[in-house]
């Protein structure tokens, strides 16, 4: 073997045992097909790559690639300054980077296309109410406004535009991809929306002129960590210059046809473009619920394992002494009326994305269903076979292992079935903070309106959740004795 094969042997079996390319994407449908088309053009060169699409936000997502839980994803030069930086000042490519570098990232060349925030109107309210430009909603009657949630709380968005045109206008949150089907069965008259958006066509809006040029450019690049792989880079700069605006409204556009995936995009794009073979193919419906099944199990499992640890440790400890019961049992209820989506978001700068906040979500909301019946189960034990266990001379230890758990089994096994399904159907919105898992389908679906994708999540989770049920079933079959297992269902 010559000495030049031995270094591209070498440097092959450095890229097939290296880490996985942790690739991320914002949820909406440009984003997939750019980090889906990156993510397959690093597989085609050897990288294994961990797809961690559906990220709720730009703070989400860039608090991933700050705390190393992802290497890259696709942004835009308009949110860097705006929102990441919060520097609007920076225009020239070389200052943003400058800014970047200073926060170890780097923004590789622009892909080519610019994708900016605009505002838009349905025909009948454009000719109804006469609104061409921007500046036309100063002086309109009262109108149905929705807006992304994200774009209602930007600088660049609608409290930064109301204050450069100088009105103010009510307007309702809505998820950018629903939005478009809300105008166009008259539920509102103006939403905002991405110039690149392929609705926009299909839809018939008009977008209005930004007549006193309030939104900046918002080229779209990888942004990516400094420590990533620069044969990464190389290969993702690529791409770079190969998407016009054009291109970019044809790619979502295709996103519209419910029998094409964003995944078939990518590769379509890549291929036309001569970046990968024809044999060349993308992941396949079934390895991804493999894939999101496997997930799944692994982020419910540890959180459920976890919590029957605690939560029936903690009871079985407490209960004796009814006030600290009282306080646990309450501390874990509490945790109960903190909505999921807002305690992901929580944990992240603390834990950041990924999986770790999932389990430690899931953990925590399955503590009370646990807690809850082991100590009320304990409660409910005849004193006399505590008498009996003193009678005999058993420590605490053994009087628990012996005589209080076995009679309190049925009530704990009820707890923690509870516990399982609810941590199966919880763990769907982890998807949001690239936990991945059965709600990647769903999230994605949400984001492209796509019914098929969100039923390729919503039936698995749900016969997941029912395999749980009959499990658990079969489990309290074994362990419990026949007479006692109706008190815990009565119960």
């Amino acid at each position: 073997m010559s000495a030049r094969a031995l270094l591209l042997y070498l440097a092959s079996m450095s890229v097939a045992f290296a880490e996985p390319i942790v690739i991320g994407s914002k949820a909406f449908a440009e984003s997939y097909i750019l980090a889906e088309a990156g993510a397959q053009l690093l597989e085609s060169k050897g990288y294994e790559v961990d797809r961690r699409f559906g990220l709720n936000g730009t703070q989400i997502a860039f608090g991933g690639l700050e705390n190393g839980r992802i290497d890259v994803y696709p942004e835009y030069t308009g949110t860097i300054t705006e929102v990441i930086l919060t520097r609007p000042e920076l225009t020239e490519l070389e200052e943003i980077r400058a800014a970047l570098d200073a926060r170890g990232l780097l923004l590789l060349d622009p892909l080519g296309f610019n994708n900016a925030y605009a505002i838009a109107a349905s025909v009948v309210s454009s000719e109804r109410l006469s609104l061409q430009k921007i500046s036309d909603l100063v002086d309109a009657p009262p109108l149905r406004i929705a807006l992304p949630h994200e774009f209602m709380n930007r600088r660049d968005g609608w409290p930064g535009l109301q204050a450069h045109y100088g009105f103010e206008r009510d307007a309702d949150g809505i998820d950018h991809s629903l939005a478009y089907e809300a105008i166009n069965t008259d539920m509102v008259d103006i939403i905002a929306v991405y110039t690149s958006d392929g609705q926009i066509v299909q839809s018939d809006l008009v977008i209005l002129d930004d007549d006193l040029e309030f939104f900046p450019r918002y080229l779209g690049a990888f942004l990516a960590r400094q420590e990533i792989d620069p044969g990464v880079l190389q290969i993702l700069e690529t791409l770079s210059g190969r998407i016009d605006d054009q291109r970019m409204r044809e790619l979502n556009f295709e996103v519209l046809n419910p029998e094409v995936s964003y995944a078939q995009i990518a590769t379509t794009f890549l291929r036309d473009e001569g970046l990968i073979a024809e044999s060349d193919e993308g992941p396949t419906a079934l390895s991804n619920l493999v894939k999101n099944t496997q997930r799944h199990l692994k982020l419910t499992a540890i959180a459920l394992i976890l919590a029957i640890i605690a939560g029936v440790g903690i009871a079985s400890f407490v209960y004796p002494h009814r006030r600290l019961a009282d306080v646990f049992l309450y501390f874990t209820g509490l945790l109960q009326t903190v909505p999921s989506i807002a305690l992901l978001a929580l944990l992240i700068p603390f834990v950041g994305v990924g999986q770790t906040p999932a389990i430690i979500a899931l953990f925590l909301y399955s503590l009370l269903p646990i807690a809850r019946s082991t100590i009320t189960a304990m409660l409910a034990i005849p004193p006399g076979y505590r008498q009996v266990a003193a009678a005999m001379a058993m420590t605490r230890a053994q009087e628990m292992k012996y005589v209080l758990m076995p009679l309190a089994l049925p009530h704990v096994i009820a707890g923690i079935r509870t516990a399982a399904v609810i941590s199966i159907g919880t763990a769907t919105l982890a998807a949001f903070i690239g936990a991945g898992g059965l709600g990647d389908p769903i999230v994605t679906g949400l984001a492209l309106n796509d019914s098929n994708l969100i039923l390729q999540g919503a039936i698995p989770a749900a016969v997941l959740a029912i395999l749980t049920e009959l499990m658990f079933g079969a489990i309290e079959r074994s362990l419990v004795v026949p007479h006692m297992r109706g008190s815990a269902r009565a119960t």
